[in-house]
Parts: C-alpha cells; sequence; structure tokens
C-alpha cells in the first residue's frame, strides 16, 4: 500500500508497548509513522533528553499531518522519570507552552496528546519509584487513601488507627518529596487543559496508571475534573484508567476522524457481573471504562451485533479479578460465575456465519491471557482469523490495545501488519506473560543466580532461556492449522522479568518454507 500522511508518535518511554506498538499498528496503512531516535529516549530511571526531544519533533513537524504526543516524555523525559523528578513547575510549563509555538508554526498540524496523573503505587518497591518507595511505598498510600476516607467521613476506627501510626512513622522529609512532585505535576495536567481550551491540543487524555478509589491520585483526579468541567472541555478531554496502550488509541481516534467514521462496537461479556466488576489497579467499574476506551479510539457503543461493525468478545471474572499466574486454580468467579464457552461459540458465529468482524478483550485476568480462553479460540479455528487480540498488563492496557488494533482492521482488514501483531500478542500475552514469566519467577532466574528484577543484561543467558520456552509454549499453545508463530528476536527491555521485547513472524501455514512476513 503507498504510504502518505507523515505521524509523529511521542511515545511514553523506550519499552516496546509504547515505542514499538503504535508504531506497528500504523505500518501497512496509508499513514506513515515516524518516532525520536531510540538512543534519546532514556532507560528506565534515566530520562531522555527533553531538549533533543523537542528538537526532534519540531523539525519532524513540517509537513506532517498529525502528532501522537506522550507530554510527559516532553516534560520529564519518561513516564518513570515524571515520578523521581525535581524540577520545577516554571521550568517545565516553559517546556510545555513550546506546543503553542509548534502550533502557530504549523496550524494544520493535528494534536492528540496524553498526559497521566501521576500514580501512587499501593506496594513498598523502588523498581519505578523513588528510593525511598522500597521502604515506605505502602505507607504513603495509605497515608493517602486512608485520609481521602476520614474526610469523607468513610473511615473506619481501625483505619484511623492505621493512620495515627503511620503518621508517627513516616519521615516528614519522605512525605514532602513526595508531595512537593504531586503538586509540580498536577499542576502541568492543568497547564495542559489550558492548551486545549486554547486549540493547541485538538484533544487529549489524560490516563490513570494504576489508580484506587481513594488516594492521592483520586484527589488529583478531583482537581483534573473540576477544571475540564468549569472549560467545558468534556468533548476534548478524556480521563480514565490507563496508560501504556494510550498512543494506540489515539492513533485509531485519528484514522476514525481522518476518515469521517465511527466504528460501532457491540461488547459481549462472558459473564453478567463481569460488566460491574472492578479491574486490579482501576478505579471503577469495567464497563464504565469500555465505554471511554472505545469513545477515545473514535468509536461508539451498540446494543446488538446486527447493528454493529464489529463484535468485541470481553472475557471477564465473573466477581473479582486475579492474577494471571493463579489461573488453573478451582474459583467460583471464573468456574462458575462466568461462560466462556458461550463466548468462543458466540463469536465463531458471528466470524464464520455472519461475516462480523470480531475481537477479542482477554481481561479475565490481571497481567496475562486466559489459558482456557485461548485452548477455545484455538479449537475454533480462530486465533489468526480475529480482528484483534489483547490480553497484557491491566485491563486498560488491553483493552485500549485490541480496540484500536480492531478498529484499524476496519479500514485496512487482514495486512501482513495485522497478522503480525495478533502474533505477538499470542507470543507475549499468552506464552510469557501467563506461561513463561510465571515459570522463570518460580525458581528458574534464582537457580540461575539472578533475580526477577535483575537479570543478565538485554539478550543474556536468561533472554536466550525464555526465547526457548516461548517457541515451546508457541508450539503447544498457539501454532495449528490457522498458522504459525516464528520469533525473529526476543530481549528483556529493563533487564527483568516483568517485560519482553519480542519480533515475530506469523507464516499463514506450517509448511517449513511458508512465506514470511517479520514485523
Amino acid at each position: 500500500m503507498e504510504q502518505g500522511k507523515r505521524i509523529l508518535f511521542m511515545p511514553l518511554d523506550e519499552r516496546p508497548c509504547n515505542y514499538e506498538f503504535p508504531y506497528l499498528l500504523a505500518k501497512g496503512t496509508d499513514y506513515t509513522p515516524e518516532r525520536p531516535p531510540l538512543d534519546i529516549m532514556g532507560h528506565k530511571k534515566t530520562p531522555g533528553d527533553p531538549d533533543r526531544l523537542w528538537a526532534w519533533l519540531e523539525q519532524a513537524a513540517a509537513g506532517a499531518h498529525g502528532a501522537v504526543l506522550a507530554l510527559d516524555t516532553l516534560l520529564y523525559g519518561g513516564i518513570v522519570p515524571s515520578r523521581l523528578h525535581g524540577m520545577s513547575e516554571e521550568l517545565l510549563l516553559e517546556r510545555l507552552m513550546r506546543l503553542r509555538d509548534l502550533k502557530i508554526d504549523y496550524p494544520d498540524l493535528k494534536i492528540y496528546a496524553f498526559q497521566l496523573i501521576m500514580r501512587c503505587p499501593q506496594y513498598s518497591s523502588a523498581d519505578e519509584e523513588p528510593d525511598y518507595y522500597e521502604h515506605w511505598g505502602r505507607e504513603i498510600f495509605r497515608k493517602g487513601f486512608i485520609s481521602h476516607r476520614r474526610d469523607l467521613q468513610l473511615a473506619t476506627e481501625e483505619e484511623l488507627a492505621e493512620l495515627e501510626d503511620i503518621e508517627l512513622r513516616l519521615p516528614p522529609e519522605v512525605l514532602d518529596d513526595y508531595l512537593r512532585r504531586r503538586a509540580v505535576n498536577a499542576a502541568m495536567n492543568k497547564a495542559a487543559l489550558e492548551l486545549v481550551a486554547e486549540g493547541i491540543i485538538d484533544f487529549l487524555i489524560i490516563p490513570q496508571d494504576d489508580s484506587a478509589p481513594f488516594g492521592y491520585t483520586a484527589r488529583d483526579q478531583e482537581v483534573v475534573r473540576w477544571r475540564i468541567s468549569e472549560l467545558e472541555l468534556e468533548l476534548s478531554v478524556y480521563m480514565y484508567p490507563g496508560a501504556d496502550e494510550v498512543g494506540c488509541t489515539l492513533f485509531a481516534r485519528m484514522v476514525n476522524t481522518d476518515t469521517g467514521r465511527v466504528p460501532l462496537v457491540y461488547p459481549r461479556l462472558s459473564s453478567l457481573q463481569g460488566a460491574f466488576m472492578i479491574p486490579l489497579y482501576e478505579d471503577r467499574y469495567l464497563y464504565e471504562t469500555l465505554k471511554y476506551q472505545v469513545l477515545a479510539a473514535g468509536g461508539l457503543l451498540v446494543p446488538s451485533a446486527a447493528e454493529a461493525d464489529m463484535v468485541l468478545l470481553i472475557n471477564a471474572p465473573g466477581d473479582s479479578m486475579a492474577e494471571a499466574v493463579v489461573q488453573g486454580r478451582s474459583m467460583a468467579g471464573y468456574d462458575v460465575y462466568r461462560n466462556i464457552t458461550e463466548l468462543a461459540e458466540f463469536g465463531a458465529y458471528m466470524l464464520f456465519n455472519e461475516g462480523k468482524p470480531v475481537a477479542v478483550a482477554d481481561v479475565g485476568y490481571a497481567n496475562g491471557g486466559d489459558l482456557k480462553l485461548i485452548r477455545l479460540l484455538r479449537q475454533k479455528n480462530m486465533l489468526f482469523s480475529l480482528a484483534g487480540y489483547a490480553g497484557w498488563n491491566t485491563s486498560s492496557n488491553t483493552l485500549g490495545t485490541v480496540i484500536a488494533q480492531s478498529m484499524l482492521f476496519l479500514h485496512y482488514g487482514q495486512t501482513p501488519g495485522h497478522l503480525n501483531f495478533l502474533a505477538l500478542r499470542y507470543t507475549e500475552d499468552v506464552c510469557y506473560c501467563s506461561l513463561v514469566r510465571t515459570e522463570m519467577n518460580n525458581g528458574v532466574v534464582d537457580s540461575m543466580g539472578l533475580s526477577k528484577f535483575w537479570l543478565d543484561g538485554e539478550r543474556g543467558q536468561a533472554a536466550a532461556l525464555i526465547r526457548s520456552k516461548l517457541n515451546q509454549a508457541l508450539q503447544e499453545r498457539i501454532n495449528g492449522e490457522g498458522g504459525s508463530v516464528e520469533i525473529v528476536d526476543c530481549y528483556m527491555p529493563w533487564n527483568r522479568t516483568f517485560e519482553v521485547g519480542l519480533t515475530v513472524s506469523y507464516h499463514p501455514v506450517l509448511a517449513e518454507h511458508a512465506a514470511e512476513q517479520t514485523v
């Protein structure tokens, strides 16, 4: 396909989910994707270079049709550096206002942006937070959580006693540092809203990473939500759970907006109560987030498959959500209160009998795909006939990814890039997240003298072993008459087991010399 409109991506960080996924989805479309060189993007806690990132953006903007911009990268150098910096509000505001100059220089440049509300993890770990979070992370979260509930007159006596104990132990300098940074970042959230009101930013998403119903993040949401209402921006600024999927979402929105198309989506859930389940790491019912995820990508939900452009199968637990590492245990919420057999049968009927595009949002578990569901989809020969699949990390990460891919499928069909992205999702979300990572974390890395937080390099012995185990898992769980997956590259981007970097090829048949289509 001849490529045309140039679209610029400013990723949230250098991990594949941010640096690669939107770029891969854009390949094979009539958009030409561009992104900054990897060497100026930073690495985990080491920030990218905002000056060089801005210089790249300002130079690349000449002649570009649109831009999908992670403001946290342009301000702080990435998502993790946004939680660590000591920069002043004045410096950050000066950086943000360069968007105004960019729009003046290129008034036809369509700017879609996203900017996180700073998260507050519920656990003590300094892996992606300030060093003191290793010792005081849970206390910081609980102080914010209980204080919020106390001010709403919801706190129990036990919670108030816990709060009193935390306030006696938590070092004041730790809390002061944390709250100062939160205040600076919140000021940038509000400043970005002003740019939307001015028409500098055409559309803005404020995603919430690791959110909760109460606490510091929830309180920041209240302030931002009030300002959105005051500026009457509800139709051009969305705020909902998510983070690493938003680059994909905004690209899908740009394609839909450019073509004037509003994809109509019929959601089919595996459980009645799944719609009212609050996913892990999120702050609201699944169905409320689903509405925003579809809206953000430029679509609408409809009540029947007959009037829909596509069917979205949503694998949701029947009560509370569990982590993917525990699947296989007997749990009523998975074995009794949902029906994935009906979900697979309905999807197969819609796909093969009605000719309706079908996608799968696998949010049954957090941090990995559902092995039972994948088995059923494979038995129905649906895996490589789907309009999209995802089952990684949080519910919103999965929803945004699969909704974006499936909406692009409506425009461009079953391209080589589409099939490769499906292959990537099965390799990563199912084989790695739900199988190989669990095995590696349950003693294998320890036996190698390593740690799940510190391996032996991006392409060391751990990466080689993971690649071997992934090939075995693909053969057992994915490959079949619908096609097979070849791993071209496997590496560990942050030298830990949590995420994996992969390049894969989909082969339409299992023959030895099948035509290779490499991502």
